[in-house]
């Protein structure tokens, strides 16, 4: 079970041996710790060494404790809400505030209404130390504890320095503008440490105003709280407990039980009766603002409206003013992200450009050797074509190279021969041609010269017939 830290662990570091390392750490005038539930924003629970125990009489705000909304706040331990409210990020978001209560049936109810030391006063005003109490319920439940402690467990624990209490609450499903949850019960144990004469009770009160505080053992209080948690280390000493002191503890317990029936009786027959008054002594300042003068009331009264309004006002500015420092760290954050991945591209786009180059130096010898080796290829093939061509003209025979050298010789003598021969070719062609004209007309003529004469022959014959 986490536990966070509450008002004045991190000043005080000594040990508290008796509690349940669970349930906080201790200090030789004063130790407060509690663990509150993130969902119902209650304590749970709050342990104290009751030394010069006295009840809290002086007038203090209620503070709110930083590090339980925001464990990287820097602020102190406990701080006015108006302090925390621009600075302490999703405050509000584990532990009750002061707008939670307001124009609500229910009041800032302490578990622990007593202080050690004016040092440490204001240690039990904080929001972590209290729960949404009805004003009656309140008034009992203060009345209870002052009874207890004055008549019952410091008398029977020697001075008071070994004595040890635990107070909390159980959440019901009720709750306070659905945030705070109302609790069910509330609860104390003691545990007085003395060497061989120790003991430990547990008290319960429950939530509805008819029920009266109870007595129980510590194991069975521990069985009605969340988890089963060990309230007090080694369950305080029960091997040893002392029976005498306890059934004394027990005697003035049913006393203070007396005492309250007695109370709710008369309340019921008279609400304005002296056991109220008497009660209202007891409260803290916030209980006992009914206690002045018709004229306080008055002017509280008129002004109540004004202070609320202001109040009001003073919140929507804070939320305004937190709103606006929202939006300017998000306009901020964008930019600087806007800023960071121009630089990041321009950086990248650098880095590729300067490795562009060295890839091109270093590939320049590379290429240098490659067009090398090509031109010695290209010397290398034009060396073999030149032997190649060289070995087949000595592999030629002499015969031809000698028919080659005297072809020119040849050829010049054989002109003469040859344009001889080609004018007897020619004037051949040329009688050819001659006779063969000659010879073709006279043939046309004899054809000619015949078909006349039969023409004539047969003229010739045909006249005589008719003769």
């Amino acid at each position: 079970m986490a536990v966070p830290s509450c008002a004045g662990v991190n000043r005080l570091r000594s040990s508290l041996p008796q509690v349940a390392q669970w349930g906080g750490g201790g200090g030789a005038d004063y130790i407060i710790r509690c663990c509150c539930l993130h969902d119902g924003r209650v304590p749970v629970l709050f342990t104290a060494a009751t030394q010069r125990l006295t009840p809290v009489g002086e007038q203090h705000r209620w503070l709110v404790e930083p590090q339980i909304d925001d464990p990287n706040s820097s602020l102190g331990e406990v701080i006015n809400e108006a302090e925390a409210i621009t600075s302490v990020n999703s405050l509000g978001s584990k532990q009750a505030l002061n707008t939670d209560y307001l124009d609500s049936d229910y009041q800032r109810g302490q578990l622990y209404p007593f202080s050690l030391s004016s040092d440490f006063q204001m240690a039990t005003f904080t929001l972590t130390n209290t729960v949404p109490m009805t004003q009656s319920f309140r008034e009992r439940w203060y009345m209870n504890l002052h009874s207890l402690m004055n008549r019952a467990l410091a008398p029977q624990c020697g001075s008071g320095e070994d004595l040890y209490i635990i107070t909390g609450a159980v959440p019901s499903t009720h709750t306070v503008r659905d945030r705070v949850a109302v609790p069910g019960l509330v609860w104390l144990a003691a545990c007085c440490a003395v060497p061989g004469g120790g003991w430990a009770m547990g008290f319960v009160k429950h939530a509805q105003d008819s029920d009266i505080i109870e007595d129980v053992m510590v194991k069975d209080l521990e069985k009605l709280l969340p988890l089963n948690p060990q309230l007090f280390q080694n369950n305080c000493g029960e091997t040893e407990q002392d029976t005498e002191k306890m059934k004394k503890i027990l005697e003035m317990v049913n006393q203070v039980q007396d005492e309250e029936r007695n109370v709710q009786s008369q309340e019921s027959t008279s609400p304005l009766s002296s056991p109220r008054s008497k009660r209202s002594a007891l409260l803290p300042p916030e209980g006992a603002e009914g206690s002045g003068s018709f004229l306080g009331k008055l002017l509280g009264f008129i002004a109540t409206p004004f202070i609320k309004l202001f109040q009001l006002i003073s919140y929507l500015v804070v939320a305004i003013l937190k709103n606006i420092l929202c939006f300017l760290w998000y306009v901020t954050k964008q930019v600087i992200n806007g800023i960071e991945g121009c630089l990041y591209r321009l950086g990248s786009a650098t880095v590729s450009y300067f490795m562009a180059i060295g890839e091109e130096l270093v590939s320049i010898p590379w290429k240098v050797l490659k067009v090398v080796v090509k031109v010695i290829r290209a010397i290398l093939r034009i060396l073999c074509c030149v032997l190649k061509v060289v070995c087949r003209i000595l592999g030629i025979p002499i015969r031809v190279l000698v028919d080659v050298a005297t072809f020119p010789v040849y050829t010049m003598s054989a002109v003469p021969i040859v344009c001889k021969d080609i004018a007897v070719g020619l004037g051949g062609t040329v009688s050819l041609l001659f006779d063969t004209a000659f010879g073709t007309m006279g043939g046309l003529f004899q054809v000619v010269f015949s078909v006349c004469k039969r023409i004539g022959y047969r003229v010739t014959f045909d006249n005589s017939g008719e003769l």
